[in-house]
């Protein structure tokens, strides 16, 4: 199987079983989206979806979140993986927010990653969610399928080595949702440890299988 067609292979299981794939963030606009992704680092959707709530609520644009006081806005996010650092991001982007784009969320990777908190797998989660932008968020879990999937050479040891590989490859049209059916993929079937080979459809293209299995108890 040459790698397009298992690229070909890959897209068509997903289409037939995921054929809607999107982010578990919670939110209502492109601002509490940008807030939600920024909080995700080394943390869990789970975790993120359960404080935003009282964030949105009380901080519900740039403007107000802009004005926050770093004692206010860190005791809501203290649960929230490396708080400190996170509550500074988060007043810091909505202040840039103000004041290089009036008060709206840019749309270019370029733009983002000018924002306090946002990196390139930010601004590829949010041009590709809000936007449907081509472009590829390259997290743990799309690190870890596409090389067990064999989708890219094992000298793509990098993030950004392993998006280009993969943007190469998926039909433009198809890019935004991969990024999506790659991370649930790792997320509930193709876990870091133990994955559950016996439950996942793509088994026959996993090149790591047999070794994966003998490490199963």
């Amino acid at each position: 199987m040459t790698k397009k067609e298992r690229y070909q292979y890959i897209i068509d299981y997903f289409l037939a079983t995921s054929p809607v794939a999107e982010t578990e963030l919670l939110y209502d606009n492109p601002f509490q989206l940008l807030v939600a992704v920024i909080l995700s680092a080394q943390c869990t959707d789970k975790r993120v979806n359960l404080t935003t709530p009282a964030i949105f609520g009380k901080y519900p644009n740039p403007e107000t979140m802009a004005k926050a006081e770093f004692d206010d806005l860190f005791p809501i996010i203290k649960s929230i993986s490396y708080p400190n650092n996170k509550t500074k991001h988060l007043i810091g982007m909505a202040n840039m927010l103000l004041n290089e784009f009036n008060g709206e969320v840019p749309m270019t990777v370029n733009e983002l990653v000018k924002l306090p908190g946002v990196g390139r797998k930010t601004a590829n989660v949010i041009t590709s969610v809000i936007d449907e932008q081509p472009n590829m968020a390259v997290d743990t879990h799309v690190f870890r399928v596409s090389h067990r999937l064999n989708l890219v050479s094992k000298k793509a040891t990098t993030p950004l080595a392993v998006e280009k590989e993969l943007i190469k490859y998926i039909p433009e049209m198809y890019v935004h949702r991969a990024h999506h059916w790659l991370i649930l993929h790792g997320r509930y079937t193709c876990l870091a440890r133990n994955p559950k080979c016996n439950e996942c459809g793509l088994i026959d293209m996993c090149t790591s299988k047999e070794k994966i299995k003998t490490q199963q108890p």
